[in-house]
């Protein structure tokens, strides 16, 4: 450092003009970084940049960096201070006590007044203030400002982080009152489960999937399409007046991972459900499993397959009948029904295939179905169920006594088994024999009601029996539901119809295999039934195809030739 002329004062002499050595510093290196890094920074980046720059220039750096910068020298000297302290944390920019004071420490009774505004209070409580409207920024913050706190909407919005809230949508989590054996219940259907599968026995898991609207209706979820172009779908949500709704009802197998849909197009009852679950034996269950002896099926406590609904029970001794097999049901227990494995395993899978997609027809509901996979190897099969299913039908307790239904000794509301009945009968007794198809499997005692058909019946041969069985197994095998009714005694004997049967449905081959149902379920000889069938299967169906290009739909039943006394004979 050069003096120009010393200045006296007291015994203390100052130089009055100093000139500092800027010689050996690279002021323009200095200005490139300064340019190209150092400007660009923070206010506390800028400082400590400038703050490095002086160290590393040695003496006189301060004045020439700061000449440079433009930055004061007390900012640089309070970055030259920062460059010995510890690291600020990521996002500070500030040494601790700059800046503006926190609204906390200026306005204590705010942070208490925003938790009174919105922490969650008992409905019908007056002197809340936002309790019955949407607590936005915007509205707490005018809240507050109202109470005399001078605060905007974005300090709100920091103030309710940093108290703990965040906005949160409602979660499905209250399952109300849990029955104290409901870990136990899950326990023993899992045991059953594994003791079935381990015997090679058919396991299914059935239930309904929600009804969905039939048409060009907006479904939930997103699909991959060109941008600015989304599928235009109804405004509103009113069912379609010929489309109407679908009920899914699903039958899930375990151990197979596939799965079985029937599209139902009426109500969603026990009928349906075993129904559906009776399709999946006859296409499917047979075949996988030939050598059952028994079904277990586990189902929700509630809905059409709820394990109070006696209509459920009433069916499912019917398909015991028909069938041959003893079929164990396991309830899971009440608000248990996400637990079910269809709905995790099945439903969801489909509920993701179609998203987005209007279910525009039948057709496309079936085919969507059909088209679900997983990578695990799921498989589904669907068809449509196009028969009428009738609500609120009645079963008395009389029909209840007539079932064979045994509860097991742990919680028999829930697990039950409805075993095969010896001989197929109505479910109210009726002092009327049984056809002779039926006592030559049923050891019960009959009731003789006439000395010629007494004699009719013990006239039958071996060989008829064996006929008759032929018979009906062929009926079974071309997948014709019926069921064996207790005929009435006929005043004549020629008017008896030995072993008759009630057609429920057929199966039609056409342009694509489908049911169809008979809806007055008429009562034939088992010889009759199988030449209808073949007739209404292989010829009407095929030609009502190709010349109108539709299908069968249904076989209504006309007036019937009545067999009784005329003029006296």
């Amino acid at each position: 450092m050069r003096c120009d002329g010393v200045t006296q004062l007291g015994t203390v002499a100052v130089c009055a003009a100093a000139h500092y050595r800027v010689g050996m510093i690279d002021a323009q290196a200095i200005r490139q970084r300064w340019e190209a890094d150092g400007s660009k920074r923070d206010e506390r980046g800028r400082r400590l940049f400038a703050a490095s720059e002086v160290r590393a220039a040695g003496w006189g750096g301060l004045a020439a960096v700061s000449s440079i910068t433009g930055l004061a020298r007390s900012t640089i000297e309070r970055g030259l201070k920062d460059l010995d302290e510890p690291p600020l944390a990521p996002g500070q920019a500030r040494r601790k006590g700059g800046g503006p004071r926190r609204l906390m420490e200026r306005d204590a009774a705010l942070l208490d007044d925003l938790r009174h505004l919105v922490e969650p209070a008992t409905l019908g409580d007056p002197v809340r203030p936002l309790l019955w409207v949407s607590k936005s920024l915007d509205k707490l913050a005018s809240a507050l400002v109202a109470m005399g706190h001078a605060v905007s909407p974005n300090s709100v919005r920091k103030l309710l982080t940093e108290i703990g809230f965040s906005r949160q949508v409602n979660r499905k989590a209250e399952e109300g009152a849990s029955h104290p054996d409901r870990n136990a219940q899950f326990e023993y259907i899992n045991s059953e489960v594994l003791t079935a599968q381990a015997a090679g026995q058919p396991v299914i898991s059935v239930d309904t999937k929600k009804k969905e609207l039939v048409g060009n209706y907006r479904n939930a979820g997103s699909d991959w399409r060109p941008k600015g172009d989304p599928k235009r779908v109804n405004v509103h949500d009113f069912a379609d007046k010929e489309l109407g709704k679908v009920a899914p009802y699903g039958v899930y197998d375990i151990a197979a991972d596939a799965g079985w849909v029937s599209v139902g197009i009426t109500h969603d009852t026990a009928e349906f459900a075993v129904a559906s679950i009776r399709t999946w034996l006859e296409r499917i269950g047979r075949a996988r499993y030939p050598k059952a002896r028994e079904l277990t099926i586990t189902a929700d406590c509630g809905g059409s397959n709820g394990a109070r609904v006696r209509l459920w029970k009433v069916e499912l001794q019917k398909l015991a009948d028909e069938t041959g097999l003893t079929i164990k049901v396991r309830h899971y227990p009440p608000g248990t029904s996400k637990w079910n494995k269809i709905e995790h395993r099945l439903f969801c899978r489909i509920t993701q295939n179609w998203r987005g997609r209007p279910l525009a027809d039948h057709a496309a509901i079936v085919e969507l179905i059909a088209a679900t996979t997983t990578k695990t190897g799921l498989k589904v099969e669907s068809a449509l169920d196009t028969r009428i299913y009738e609500k609120g039908i009645k079963v008395s307790n009389a029909e209840m006594k007539c079932l064979d239904i045994r509860g097991d000794t742990f919680h028999p509301e829930w697990n039950y088994a409805i075993m095969l009945d010896a001989a197929p009968r109505r479910l109210v007794p009726v002092p009327q024999p049984r056809p002779a198809i039926l006592d030559a499997r049923s050891s019960a005692p009959q009731v003789s009601a006439s000395p010629n058909r007494d004699q009719k019946q013990a006239s039958r041969t071996d060989d008829a029996a064996r006929d008759d069985e032929a018979c009906l197994a062929r009926l079974r095998a071309a997948h014709v539901r019926f069921d064996i009714p207790i005929m009435p005694v006929a005043s004549r004997a020629s008017c008896t119809i030995e072993v008759p049967v009630r057609l429920k449905s057929l199966t039609a081959h056409a342009r694509a295999v489908a049911e169809v149902p008979l809806p007055e379920e008429p009562i034939v000889s088992c010889q009759f039934g199988e030449r209808l069938t073949a007739w209404l299967g292989h010829l009407v169906a095929p030609l009502i195809a190709g010349r109108m290009s539709t299908d069968l739909r249904a076989v209504r039943r006309g007036p019937g030739y009545e067999c009784r006394n005329r003029n006296g004979t």
